[in-house]
């Protein structure tokens, strides 16, 4: 009836999400100990155990990367609907058990069916019942009700009809294997369809250009270079006048599109618009295309079944499944009768293509690669307690059947019981093995052997890669990371004259015998907060989660470039009085004798990029940016809140001090030693020098100025001409945005308690928010127009700690709207 973005919202009745996004809100599904109905982040678990249908689109994938993913939820959702459905018959035996009796009939938890509906869409299948059995269907059953809900069709069923042909091309070196099936592709457009819609799959976004750039020239060739071109010469035209991209802007012209992560929204929504209207005929696109925008074709044409892995550094295969999807795309319904498909491989994989496109594909598991990161979840979520419980676990997963069913590829002795048993109690122990060296499980062992009725506990590093979706490996890292930097910057405070922190110290402590506070900013020295912001954006980027940024061929040279016009290069900068790599030698050992070819290298001068606004040398460079921050909150939370495990170490409050500074940083692309003022859109160079000359040295000066003062202020920065009147209006709407914060009411309340001689204090003050607005009209000014005035949510993080051994006090974070 109604959607909503917002989980936890009642009024939602269908959720749309990503595997991984379902999979870490299903990791709460028990909630805490704390769980009531005042709790509103704990509510928002709850509707987790009212969910009563499960679709899963592409199910097939569970043999592609991210198959773990899918067979973690599918199993998690089957052990969550067995274990809502007991506590149900538990309450339905209660006294007052009347209204648990009617909703137990309601779900139908009286019968054999499960209490949550999953329903799995795939292609054919060469064993569905594998599948089905994971699932929840009976398929060893003879009644009327065995195997009821499992359909599976031959590949040659669907609504439109395709025609396969394969062909083979010899040679070994990819770029010119790609380059002799051109004319060929040419060939099969001018015979299979040379008036309907083509699509074109490629590897590559430079094969998308080489690929029509050669067709253009062969359709000159014929005389008719443009052939492929469905619309007159002048719209056409115009519409490449407002193409960003070159390449495109060129091929358009002729009929044939581009159409990669690489390319503008812009871009690529005018070259789909023309696609689907029939402006243009051929359309070269990436292997992303298959999967995200519903363009079919009639005819469709996989150029080349490999691609260049940036990981392995080689060329390898598509997934059977990517090349089924792409050949999927052949045929439009309510236009053709029958669609067409030409798969282009290297010669000596002819035949297999012939067998896996014509049969059912075989679907194997490859939760065993993702293992100790799904066990790990359980285990934090505490559906395992045991090392017994491990296996019992394992039991609901497809990985167990495809074991019993395909014992030698997954290098089990056989498929007696004995053997799989065995089998999986050995990966077991390998598997609790990797996580308590990785710190994040604890468990007891006699004599070395782990005994299967142990008991298993979570860490806080084993909670923190539960809870902020992280690899297994990655909480090691950034605990040893936060706690190098930690050390380096308090060496470096140490080395530092602090006799104005002392001084203030001291006066704290004659003002605490009144229970009366004075509270100092923290400023701290700009040297120590430069090598802590870059040193923890490093460790940031040397984690295990940007293991797979693409580095693309020759792109080591780019990375080279870019670093040499960015304040901190390749690694951050050296410390005085400190070793050279002082910070992340403990991190992880390259596998690269290139530093430029480090995929974490990449990371780190990408994040240096977005904050000093850097040109990027190739639009790759801003998809990657763009995949790289958006999982940067996610990080840095996880940092903090392994960082916040040592609290009473000294040193701490600096720490987590500049992970809020690191968080201003990247989210006003300014860098530490900036000018605060250029925070103001389209300040002048010299407008801090005129402001400082009025007596205003920082924005909060500005901003605590009466609003007609800080107009006089502004002219005096920009003019007060009509010409610079907008520019003006946008840098007073950008203050009006900025919140006022001050302390307010400091006291103490100090007691000893008699019986143990233990001191204990307690500190109070008040945060006062306020917005220009609020402090005008206190004034006797008028209000601001509401589109001037504060409309987002604000987000405050308050930390307080001591002087003397910087320890940590305080730390909250408060949204205030």
């Amino acid at each position: 009836r109604r959607h909503t973005r917002y989980i936890g919202d009642w009024s939602s009745d269908v959720l749309v999400c990503t595997p991984e996004k379902w999979d870490l809100i299903t990791r709460g599904w028990r909630g805490t100990s704390a769980d009531n109905d005042l709790n509103p982040a704990n509510n928002k678990k709850k509707f987790i155990d009212l969910v009563r249908l499960l679709v899963i689109d592409e199910i097939h994938l569970l043999g592609e990367e991210r198959g773990a993913v899918l067979e973690a939820i599918v199993s998690r959702t089957r052990f969550i609907a067995r274990f809502v459905k007991e506590e149900m018959r538990r309450k339905a035996q209660s006294k007052d058990a009347l209204g648990a009796n009617e909703l137990l009939a309601d779900e139908g938890s009286t019968g054999q069916h499960e209490l949550t509906r999953i329903v799995g869409l795939s292609t054919a299948l060469a064993n569905p019942y594998d599948l089905g059995d994971w699932m929840g269907i009976d398929t060893k059953g003879h009644g009327v009700a065995a195997k009821r809900g499992l359909y599976n069709f031959r590949p040659s069923v669907r609504p439109i009809p395709m025609e396969v042909h394969i062909q083979g091309f010899p040679g070994r070196e990819y770029c010119p294997r790609m380059a002799t099936m051109n004319k060929p592709c040419y060939a099969a457009i001018n015979e299979h369809s040379p008036n309907q819609p083509v699509i074109i799959f490629v590897a590559s976004r430079r094969q998308t250009r080489l690929t029509a750039l050669d067709l253009i020239s062969y359709a000159a060739g014929d005389e008719n270079p443009r052939a492929f071109l469905g619309c007159s010469d002048d719209y056409v035209e115009s519409v490449a006048s407002t193409i960003n991209d070159q390449s495109l802007r060129h091929t358009l012209t002729f009929g044939i599109g581009l159409h990669h992560a690489g390319i503008s929204s812009h871009d690529r929504e005018t070259v789909e618009t023309m696609f689907l209207n029939g402006d243009i005929q051929v359309l070269v696109a990436t292997a992303t295309l298959a999967w995200g925008v519903n363009l079919p074709a009639h005819l469709v044409i996989v150029k080349g079944t490999e691609f260049f892995d940036g990981k392995t550094m080689r060329y390898v295969d598509y997934p059977v499944t990517d090349v089924l999807q792409m050949m999927g795309r052949a045929g439009r319904p309510q236009f053709d009768t029958r669609g067409i498909a030409c798969v282009m491989v290297q010669e000596g994989k002819k035949n297999f293509y012939k067998k896996f496109l014509y049969e059912p594909f075989p679907v194997e598991s490859c939760l065993g690669e993702r293992l100790c990161d799904n066990i790990n979840a359980e285990i934090a979520i505490g559906t395992i307690n045991a090392v017994s419980e491990v296996v019992g676990y394992l039991g609901w997963t497809f990985f167990a059947r495809r074991v019993k069913m395909n014992p030698s590829y997954y290098g089990a002795a056989s498929d007696s019981d004995e053997d799989v048993d065995d089998f999986f109690l050995s990966g077991t122990k390998d598997t609790l093995t990797k996580l308590k060296d990785n710190g994040c499980v604890n468990y007891s062992q006699d004599d070395g052997q782990l005994g299967d009725e142990f008991a298993v506990t979570s860490t806080v590093l084993g909670m923190a890669a539960s809870n902020f979706y992280l690899q297994y490996q990655t909480p090691m890292q950034m605990r040893k990371g936060c706690r190098e930097v930690r050390k380096m910057i308090y060496q470096l405070l140490e080395g530092l004259d602090q006799k104005e922190a002392h001084n203030t110290t001291s006066d704290a402590h004659k003002t605490s015998t009144i229970k009366k506070l004075v509270f100092k900013t923290y400023t701290p020295p700009p040297e120590v907060e430069t090598a802590a912001v870059s040193h923890l954006l490093h460790a940031l980027s040397e984690t295990h989660e940007f293991d797979e940024v693409p580095v693309r061929h020759n792109e080591e040279q780019l990375n080279e470039a870019l670093s040499e016009t960015l304040p901190w290069g390749a690694k951050p900068p050296r410390v005085s009085g400190l070793d050279e790599g002082y910070v992340g030698r403990h991190f992880r050992k390259s596998d690269h004798s290139d530093i430029m070819l480090d995929p974490h290298t990449k990371c780190y001068l990408l994040l240096q990029a977005h904050i000093v606004k850097a040109k990027l040398p190739i639009s790759d460079y801003i998809n990657d940016t763009k995949t790289i921050m958006d999982q940067v909150p996610r990080l840095l939370a996880a940092m903090q809140y392994i960082a916040l495990d040592d609290a009473s170490t000294a040193g701490v409050f600096d720490l987590i001090s500049y992970f809020a500074r690191l968080r201003q940083v990247l989210s006003t692309r300014t860098m530490v030693n900036d000018n605060p003022f250029n925070q103001i859109p389209r300040f002048p160079r010299d407008g801090g020098r005129k402001l400082r000359n009025r007596g205003i040295s920082s924005l909060r000066d500005l901003c605590s100025l009466p609003v007609s003062e800080s107009a006089k202020a502004l002219d005096l920065v920009f003019g007060n001409g009509n010409r610079v009147k907008h520019i003006s209006n946008r840098a007073t709407q950008f203050l009006n945005s900025l919140p006022l914060v001050t302390v307010e009411n400091v006291t103490t309340k100090h007691e000893i308690e008699k019986s143990s001689g233990r001191a204990s204090g307690r500190l109070n003050f008040d945060i006062m928010f306020n917005t220009r607005e609020t402090v005008n009209a206190r004034r006797g000014g008028h209000g601001m127009n509401s589109k001037d005035s504060l409309q987002a949510e604000s987000n405050l993080i308050i930390i307080v700690g001591t002087y003397q051994s910087r320890c940590l006090l305080c730390h909250k974070s408060v949204t205030i709207s």
